[in-house]
């Protein structure tokens, strides 16, 4: 037992530590009728002890001051953290791969290739970008080698990287910090082309989100169109006169500039930016200029060139999206009714012919998709003959944040103003319940800028079947789908680049730091095609030895569990077995179970894929099986089955839950006495939910971000439709206002965590990001005070510049740390 004492004129504290404890109480001041070793509360200090701390204290001497330590932390802890932290670090170090290009050379059997990757730098609390480029060999035996690059290249302060359609040039964004101009450049293969620098007064920032961005060249290369924020509008001006007419001029020092008129955003992550709009860059002269035309109720993004015509204007594809009285959140928001429209481009230049000039008068854009109330990511065909783009109409239609998603193609016309009755063609449409094995719909979220095969009617994609991500090949003429990533793994594929008729591919699993996989096709007996995939060496996802040796003594595997099945009027497809991902040591020593982790993936409509995850194998590293559960709900198992959440919320993915553990538990692999939950957003929904409702199963909870109260959220949230759709079900869309009746703060009251509140006694975590739009502060802060208040242990942690995702570099890493010796603490 170690005994320390600080003194200044009178002796205040005493600290006494072991090595399991460590603990500070008031000691009385000398001379105080009270001052008596009897009133201390550790009955079994030594008499030697205690006449030292009697003598200090009459003397008046000091001991050394004791170290300063981190709130909530003793010196057992903070070894902890110092271990944990160390840890996080290794894994923290490897990069992802963001974009990926293919350029083709003058040979054949080589070609190009340059990668965008990311890494986190702690330090600078965001995320540094490079450059790497490879030389691609195609060997006669079909095999390839990519020769690297010795070092990548930083690409500091660029924002978005877009080569051109030849690939001899390179357009780089920078987007100001502050209120200064844009910067675009134009590179070449050896030096800086052009820069052309956007004032404010013409636009704001670039959209590079990856929804609204929409950045595309022409096919001559001497225009670039984009999204980017229109201008900020005129705001009243005052001075000590008041108003003042005319507005801020430069010699004006007694006077400032109001707010105006308040302008509403698209909610989580758009805080602050302004209505997105269309503008076109010449690529000759710098001049940029806002495209005509445009309905100010549309913000606009995902632009693309339509094929030009000789002799005739030339014009823009683009996705709107349309808003009355309201924008609803944008992010993770696939059921915003959207549509694609296509209208005509400025003119090239300024000195253009009057015929050029009498082809650009201002016209009206065309809605292309009259029949559908979905469209998105536009992608025109190689020769320009038809255009494809997804839908999302069933999450329109239902009001699920995200469902099963259909392709569709239109046949372009030579006319463009023919595009008002153009007729739309169903590609794949939605699946709703797809036999044991066979493709459950498509559940895709990206699309290559250039996702054609050499066919030109061949388009790949990235989807989810069931827990893993897979590669599809779609004939947009025929409708086939096949999946072309090998159906007996149970790795996960994403998609980074076409290189000719070769697929560039990342592949990973939550025990395998990702690789590339190149995949070829390969000819087969009577003519038939499969494809083959070979694993590429590469320098980006290098990890430590001590990373790869941790990895090397885990596994994982995908378990299919069936459901409990309440109710006779359940549809087949929420009929069938859900799925959990389960990562335990392959080199158990003992028959003892590790503590499980039971991970859960929010949305409720999304997945949580059999990928490599830096966080979820750190905390596998510690000693931890994990249990990620894709509840019924999630995406990748056909529409019914997600369709069967809606208005169970709170019930039937917690029964989905309670059930992939008892599972495990069944199996042996879990032990009772050890569970502990980890989940954000709705993850973290069910997490409050499932030690409301199970108290006794769980040690330990971890939570970011977590939707504790739907009717307090209600009147905050940047989604309040989400809080109707999953309470009511479908007939949430049409009971939907911003003034909830007193029956639905009630009903939203009883699907929340905190009508549970009361049974709870798990040790909880809470992680908060303070500039949350999704799921406001207010609404986890509510329940951990009523929480901390009831005597349950409770940690919080506010992160004060971080939104829903709790993303940023630094908080990540903390939030981590302290999940990972929270449960430490907690499940032993």
């Amino acid at each position: 037992m170690n005994v320390w004492m600080g003194t200044c004129k009178y002796l205040s504290t005493i600290h006494v530590s072991t090595k399991s404890w460590s603990r500070s109480v008031p000691f009385p001041q000398y001379g105080s009728s009270r001052f008596s070793h009897r009133s201390l509360p550790f009955k079994r200090i030594s008499s030697l002890t205690k006449r030292f701390l009697v003598v200090l204290a009459m003397d008046g001497s000091k001991a050394d001051a004791p170290k300063e330590m981190p709130l909530g932390l003793d010196d057992t802890t903070e070894e902890e953290y110092a271990f944990q932290s160390k840890l996080l670090l290794e894994f923290n170090s490897i990069s992802n791969i963001n974009n990926a290009w293919i350029f083709n050379s003058d040979s054949a059997l080589a070609s190009q290739g340059m990668f965008c990757i990311s890494q986190s730098n702690l330090l600078a609390n965001k995320s540094k970008k490079f450059i790497l480029s490879s030389t691609i060999l195609k060997e006669s035996n079909s095999s390839v080698k990519f020769h690297w690059a010795p070092f990548p290249i930083e690409m500091s302060g660029a924002s978005k990287v877009v080569p051109s359609p030849s690939g001899s040039k390179l357009l780089v964004v920078r987007n100001p910090e502050n209120e200064g101009p844009s910067h675009l450049e134009i590179w070449n293969s050896s030096h800086l082309e052009k820069e052309f620098h956007v004032p404010q007064s013409v636009h704001g920032s670039v959209y590079t989100d990856e929804w609204f961005e929409g950045i595309s060249w022409n096919l001559d290369e001497t225009c670039i169109a984009y999204v980017a924020e229109e201008p900020s509008p005129a705001k009243p001006t005052f001075n000590d006169q008041g108003y003042k007419k005319g507005g801020l001029t430069e010699k004006d020092s007694g006077s400032w500039k109001g707010q105006g008129d308040w302008e509403e955003s698209w909610g989580e992550t758009y805080s602050g930016k302004r209505q997105p709009a269309l503008f076109v860059l010449s690529t000759k002269s710098g001049e940029v200029q806002p495209v005509k035309g445009i309905d100010k109720s549309l913000s606009v993004g995902q632009v693309v060139w339509a094929p030009s015509i000789e002799g005739s204007a030339q014009y823009l594809v683009f996705v709107g999206w349309s808003f009355e009285t309201r924008k609803l959140g944008m992010k993770y928001c696939y059921n915003r009714p959207c549509a694609l429209y296509a209208v005509r481009a400025p003119h090239k230049e300024s000195n253009a012919t009057e015929t050029e000039i009498q082809l650009t008068e201002v016209c009206q854009a065309l809605k292309l998709t009259q029949t559908i109330n979905s469209a998105f990511l536009p992608r025109f065909s190689p020769d320009g003959k038809f255009l494809v783009f997804l839908s999302a109409k069933s999450s329109v239609d239902s009001g699920a944040h995200s469902a099963t998603n259909s392709l569709h193609r239109i046949d372009w016309p030579s006319d463009v103003k023919e595009c008002i009755s153009i007729e739309v063609y169903d590609v794949i449409p939605v699946v709703t319940c797809a036999e044991h094995g066979c493709f459950p719909g498509l559940y895709c979220l990206t699309v290559l800028s250039n996702p054609w095969l050499s066919d030109g009617r061949t388009i790949i994609l990235p989807s989810f079947w069931h827990s893993c991500q897979v590669l599809l090949s779609v004939n947009v003429l025929s409708g086939e789908v096949s999946r072309i990533t090998p159906s007996d793994s149970n790795f996960s594929w994403s998609l980074l680049a076409l290189d000719g008729n070769n697929i560039i591919s990342v592949l990973s699993s939550p025990v395998d730091v990702p690789e590339i996989s190149y995949g070829t096709i390969i000819e087969k007996e009577n003519n038939a095609k499969a494809w083959s995939w070979s694993n590429v060496s590469s320098p980006i996802f290098r990890c430590s030895d001590k990373v790869r040796s941790l990895l090397s003594s885990l596994q994982f595997s995908i378990m299919e569990i069936p459901v409990k099945v309440g109710s006779d009027n359940l549809t087949k497809g929420a009929r069938q077995p859900i799925e959990a991902i389960y990562v335990s040591s392959k080199n158990k020593k003992t028959d003892t179970c590790d503590p499980l982790i039971a991970i859960l993936h929010g949305g409720p409509h999304s997945v949580s894929p059999s990928s490599f995850s830096k966080s979820l194998a750190f905390l596998s590293s510690l000693g931890y099986s994990l249990l990620i559960v894709n509840y019924r709900g999630s995406l990748g198992f056909g529409e019914e089955a997600l369709q069967s959440l809606p208005g169970k919320a709170g019930s039937q993915d917690v029964d989905d839950v309670i059930t992939a553990i008892d599972h495990v538990i069944n199996l042996g692999l879990a032990s009772p006495s050890k569970i502990a939950v980890l989940g954000g957003s709705h993850g973290g929904f069910l997490a409050t939910h499932l030690i409301g409702q199970a108290p006794e199963k769980f040690v330990a909870a971890a939570t970011r971000n977590p939707v504790c109260n739907i009717s307090l959220m209600v009147g905050v949230t940047d989604i309040p439709d989400w809080c109707y759709v999953e309470s009511y079900g479908i007939a949430g869309i049409d009971r939907y206002t911003e003034a909830p009746s007193e029956e639905d703060l009630t009903l939203f009251y009883s699907k929340s965590p905190i009508s549970h509140l009361s049974k709870v006694k798990t040790p909880t975590l809470f992680l908060f990001g303070a500039q949350d739009l999704r799921v406001p502060v207010s609404n986890g802060l509510q329940y951990a005070r009523a929480l901390k208040a009831k005597g349950v242990d409770t940690k919080i942690i506010v992160f004060p510049n971080d939104v829903h995702s709790i993303d940023r570099p630094q908080s990540d890493f903390e939030s981590f740390v302290n999940i990972g010796v929270w449960f430490k603490k907690y499940c032993k």
